[in-house]
């Protein structure tokens, strides 16, 4: 028999999810359709997974550094990395947040079904397209019948063309990710956040980085200032940049020695051998396979079409969200386009966020995070800016912490003395943006978080004190 629901939800990632358990406590009916296990890439094999790797790798740093905090390890010991243990806490974490996502899906009576739902056009089901038919395991299926649908389907790693992946030697982060052992050596191929963020693990764990990006820097959709600052960072633990490079895939071999690679940085060469490669170079929607060619649905460049304001597709019952849709490829964006799709389809008018109003953040070491306008993006879009910068080492907590390095930034409007960006670099700046998100939200500007009681000793003092230094109003620098 077919299942007749309110909302049906293809893929359980954060999007998925979220907008499965809102649209429950609007009271629908919900059903979720997960080919793969609820949390998506994010639980599995992104955000989660790779957070816990650096979490042990900043640890094992820690120790490295302890005589510099006045603590000393016993004579003739040192701290070791047990590849094992890492990755055991790594899939306790996940396992423990998967079965929390279990858990309240039951809470909400939201019908989880895995399987591969592939929308259908108009039949004796339904006289319009929209019903789902769900393939699950042994050939057997099921069909569902929603008054709306919401496509939710996530997006993967892009692929070098012409690269041959055997996910050992040659490997996205999906692979990497259960690595049996730590590579001596690697090459990275992109120095976007996977990439600067594996680097910065992978260093830290002891591995020899070699880094590649085309573009003239690292981090280059990131300000100017956040790109240079954390490539300087991973230079000082020995990562080797290389940037305005090319590669040429079907120059890669695999040796005895590792993988063979020739890179090309303004008509110089450089033949390069690691024991490993990792592709970093960007993601792509999942769109294929969902029957959207029976519907009036569009995709364009690999990613679901929507309205902007509202994420419905070109059929108003069934709307798009998350990595599917393009923009911000983000778990918190996908959550807040939950909000928004759920909100419109029980008749709500919701206010979707800009993408650049959505806190970016890159938890290398030290980590960085940015919202809004980079300076260079605000001038080239007509603003006139003014902008302060404080460096963390003149901030009392970062000396105590022992990770002064890195700087507070904020751009503003001259015009309007509006709030256009900020952008850390720092301890904790993935914590610490928080608060410029909340000024973005309430239109705050920059006097006001200024005049913000921030307690001392903090980091956050860093944000005061640079919103202050716009106006020469700071008590530092």
């Amino acid at each position: 028999m077919p299942i007749e629901v309110d909302v049906a939800i293809i893929g359980g990632g954060p999007g998925g999810y979220t907008a499965a358990v809102l649209a429950a406590k609007a009271g629908r009916s919900v059903v979720i359709i997960e080919r793969d296990k609820l949390g998506g890439t994010c639980l599995h094999r992104g955000c989660i997974p790779s957070k816990s790797l650096l979490r042990s790798a900043e640890v094992y740093a820690t120790i490295g550094e302890a005589a510099s905090y006045g603590v000393s390890l016993p004579e003739g010991t040192a701290a070791t990395v047990d590849w094992k243990a890492v990755l055991n806490r790594k899939n306790s974490i996940v396992e423990q947040l998967h079965k929390g996502l279990q858990a309240l899906m039951k809470q909400h009576g939201i019908k989880v079904i895995n399987g591969s739902g592939r929308i259908i056009g108009p039949s004796i089901f339904s006289p319009r397209s929209g019903a789902i038919a769900v393939e699950l395991k042994y050939g057997e299926s099921d069909t569902i019948i929603p008054k709306n649908v919401i496509i939710a389907t996530g997006s993967r790693p892009r692929r070098l063309e012409g690269l041959v992946y055997d996910g050992v030697h040659i490997a996205t982060s999906d692979e990497a990710l259960d690595w049996s052992s730590r590579p001596s050596s690697i090459l990275i191929i992109g120095g976007g956040v996977i990439g600067v963020e594996w680097a910065s693990m992978l260093s830290d764990f002891g591995t020899e980085v070699t880094l590649v990006e085309t573009a003239d820097r690292l981090l280059p959709t990131e300000d100017k200032d956040v790109g240079s600052e954390l490539a300087k960072a991973l230079k000082k633990r020995g990562v080797k940049i290389f940037t305005g490079a090319s590669l040429q895939a079907e120059g890669c071999k695999l040796t005895e020695s590792g993988v063979h690679a020739v890179v090309t940085v303004k008509g110089e060469t450089h033949n390069i051998i690691a024991e490993k490669m990792l592709v970093s170079i960007g993601r792509q929607g999942n769109v294929e396979n969902l029957g959207l060619e029976n519907t009036d649905v569009k995709a364009d460049k690999g990613f679901v079409k929507v309205n902007p304001a509202t994420l419905q597709t070109g059929e108003s019952h069934i709307y798009a969200i998350g990595d599917c849709i393009g923009g911000i490829q983000l778990a918190h964006a996908a959550m807040h386009e939950a909000n928004v799709a759920i909100e419109h389809l029980t008749g709500n008018k919701p206010t979707r966020a800009v993408d650049r109003d959505i806190p970016r953040c890159i938890y290398s070491r030290p980590e960085a995070a940015s919202i809004g306008w980079t300076e260079a993006d605000a001038k080239a879009n007509g603003f006139e800016v003014k902008t302060a910068k404080l460096p963390l080492r003149i901030f009392g907590k970062a000396l105590v912490y022992g990770e002064s390095e890195g700087f507070a930034k904020v751009v503003a409007d001259i015009a309007t003395g509006d709030l256009l960006g900020v952008h850390l670099v720092g301890a904790h700046a993935t914590e610490l943006i928080a608060e410029a998100a909340l000024a973005k939200l309430l239109d705050a500007v920059p006097w006001e978080i200024g005049r913000a009681i921030h307690p001392h000793p903090t980091l956050s003092e860093a944000m005061q004190e640079v919103m202050l230094a716009l106006d020469g109003r700071a008590g530092h620098g």
